[in-house]
Protein backbone atom coordinates (compact mmCIF):
# COMPACT_ATOMS: atom_id res chain seq x y z
CA UNK A 1 0.00 0.00 0.00
CA UNK A 2 2.94 2.33 0.98
CA UNK A 3 1.24 4.23 2.98
CA UNK A 4 2.97 5.43 6.80
CA UNK A 5 0.55 3.29 9.36
CA UNK A 6 -1.17 5.24 12.07
CA UNK A 7 0.53 3.93 14.89
CA UNK A 8 4.13 5.20 13.63
CA UNK A 9 2.91 8.55 14.20
CA UNK A 10 3.41 8.08 18.10
CA UNK A 11 6.63 6.90 17.52
CA UNK A 12 7.08 10.14 15.24
CA UNK A 13 6.12 12.25 18.33
CA UNK A 14 8.19 10.25 20.72
CA UNK A 15 11.04 11.43 18.73
CA UNK A 16 10.22 14.86 18.37
CA UNK A 17 9.84 15.01 22.33
CA UNK A 18 13.12 13.76 22.85
CA UNK A 19 14.87 15.80 20.05
CA UNK A 20 13.23 18.78 21.72
CA UNK A 21 14.59 18.09 25.04
CA UNK A 22 17.82 17.46 23.71
CA UNK A 23 17.87 20.60 21.48
CA UNK A 24 17.31 22.51 24.44
CA UNK A 25 20.40 20.77 26.52
CA UNK A 26 18.36 17.92 28.73
CA UNK A 27 18.03 13.98 28.08
CA UNK A 28 15.62 11.98 29.39
CA UNK A 29 18.50 9.76 30.98
CA UNK A 30 18.60 11.91 33.28
CA UNK A 31 15.52 11.95 34.19
CA UNK A 32 15.21 8.44 34.77
CA UNK A 33 18.03 7.85 36.85
CA UNK A 34 16.35 10.28 38.76
CA UNK A 35 13.79 7.66 39.44
CA UNK A 36 11.27 9.28 37.52
CA UNK A 37 9.59 8.50 34.45
CA UNK A 38 7.37 10.37 32.09
CA UNK A 39 4.43 8.68 30.39
CA UNK A 40 1.47 9.37 28.12
CA UNK A 41 -1.82 9.79 30.10
CA UNK A 42 -3.51 11.43 26.75
CA UNK A 43 -3.02 11.57 22.81
CA UNK A 44 -5.45 14.23 20.90
CA UNK A 45 -4.44 13.01 17.17
CA UNK A 46 -5.51 14.34 13.60
CA UNK A 47 -4.72 13.09 10.10
CA UNK A 48 -4.91 14.97 7.59
CA UNK A 49 -3.27 13.43 4.78
CA UNK A 50 -1.40 10.09 4.50
CA UNK A 51 2.64 10.29 4.32
CA UNK A 52 4.09 7.39 2.16
CA UNK A 53 7.50 5.54 2.59
CA UNK A 54 10.12 7.20 1.72
CA UNK A 55 8.44 10.49 1.94
CA UNK A 56 11.06 13.13 3.95
CA UNK A 57 8.88 14.51 6.95
CA UNK A 58 9.54 17.39 9.60
CA UNK A 59 8.20 16.91 12.82
CA UNK A 60 7.62 20.30 14.32
CA UNK A 61 7.19 19.89 18.34
CA UNK A 62 6.40 22.61 21.04
CA UNK A 63 5.30 23.16 25.00
CA UNK A 64 1.63 24.10 25.02
CA UNK A 65 1.27 23.78 28.38
CA UNK A 66 3.06 23.03 31.77
CA UNK A 67 1.89 22.06 35.19
CA UNK A 68 2.85 21.02 37.91
CA UNK A 69 3.03 16.96 36.97
CA UNK A 70 2.35 17.55 33.60
CA UNK A 71 3.72 18.72 30.20
CA UNK A 72 1.50 18.74 27.13
CA UNK A 73 3.26 19.01 24.04
CA UNK A 74 1.77 19.58 20.56
CA UNK A 75 3.04 18.28 17.13
CA UNK A 76 2.82 18.51 13.54
CA UNK A 77 3.74 16.42 11.04
CA UNK A 78 4.61 17.99 7.73
CA UNK A 79 5.94 16.93 4.35
CA UNK A 80 7.47 19.96 2.92
CA UNK A 81 4.34 22.59 3.55
CA UNK A 82 1.83 20.15 3.99
CA UNK A 83 0.45 19.60 7.12
CA UNK A 84 -0.02 15.87 7.40
CA UNK A 85 -0.81 15.34 11.24
CA UNK A 86 -1.90 17.48 14.25
CA UNK A 87 -1.58 16.41 17.77
CA UNK A 88 -1.75 17.24 21.08
CA UNK A 89 0.33 14.56 23.91
CA UNK A 90 -0.71 14.99 27.42
CA UNK A 91 2.63 13.80 29.81
CA UNK A 92 2.68 13.02 33.45
CA UNK A 93 5.76 12.44 35.70
CA UNK A 94 5.59 9.59 38.44
CA UNK A 95 7.66 7.40 40.79
CA UNK A 96 8.55 4.05 40.04
CA UNK A 97 5.37 3.15 42.35
CA UNK A 98 3.57 4.84 39.87
CA UNK A 99 2.75 8.04 42.14
CA UNK A 100 2.14 11.55 40.68
CA UNK A 101 5.36 13.33 40.93
CA UNK A 102 6.73 17.32 40.49
CA UNK A 103 8.07 18.10 36.65
CA UNK A 104 11.72 18.32 37.61
CA UNK A 105 13.73 21.26 36.58
CA UNK A 106 15.61 19.47 33.64
CA UNK A 107 11.84 18.93 31.62
CA UNK A 108 11.46 22.67 32.14
CA UNK A 109 12.54 23.66 28.51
Amino acid sequence: MGLVHHSNYLRYFEIGRTEFLRSAGGRYREVEEAGLYVVVVHIDCRYRASARYDDEIQIVTRIAKITAAKIIHEYEIRRGDELLVQATVTLAVIDKNGQLQRVPEALLT
